[in-house]
């Protein structure tokens, strides 16, 4: 049983702990509030798919503190995004605000639905066109044909 349990020990020993927990103190529930909301609203810049409360990179991190100190500094939800995105662009902001750098972005996909509807019609009208022509002359004799040499 000893031997068990220092082959479990040395196994849960060798795991390297993922995610290093922060602590920050706030004055007031409305700082801790706003700070929640910032870091659900921000964009890991290095992950790019996760919003900064859910990434564990160091620039993650990095950008938690500086929203934490925004935060305990006095700074509005507009002051600390208009900082970010001043300083990383409109790609820190899980929304970009709707303007023609990021027009693309919003609309893209509406663009090409609707490409791929128009595509869709059009091959299915291509497709009855063929079904619903008549056979010439011609093909009927090659029908005939193939017919007579199978028999």
């Amino acid at each position: 049983m000893n031997k068990l349990m220092w082959i479990l020990f040395l196994i849960l020993s060798s795991f390297q702990v993922q995610a290093a927990i922060e602590i920050y103190q706030f004055e007031q529930p409305e700082q801790e509030k706003l700070y929640n909301q910032m870091i659900d609203e921000l964009r890991c810049l290095v992950c790019q798919n996760q919003n900064l409360s859910a990434s564990n990179a160091a620039l993650a991190r990095d950008l938690r503190k500086q929203t934490y100190q925004m935060v305990v500094d006095g700074q509005s939800h507009a002051q600390i995004v208009d900082y970010m995105t001043q300083r990383y662009g409109d790609f820190v902001l899980y929304r970009p605000p709707v303007k023609a750098s990021t027009a693309l972005l919003w609309f893209g996909p509406i663009i090409l639905l609707f490409i791929g509807v128009i595509v869709l019609i059009s091959t299915l009208k291509k497709r009855n066109q063929v079904i619903d022509a008549p056979l010439s002359d011609d093909q009927h004799k090659q029908i005939k044909k193939l017919l007579d040499d199978g028999e």
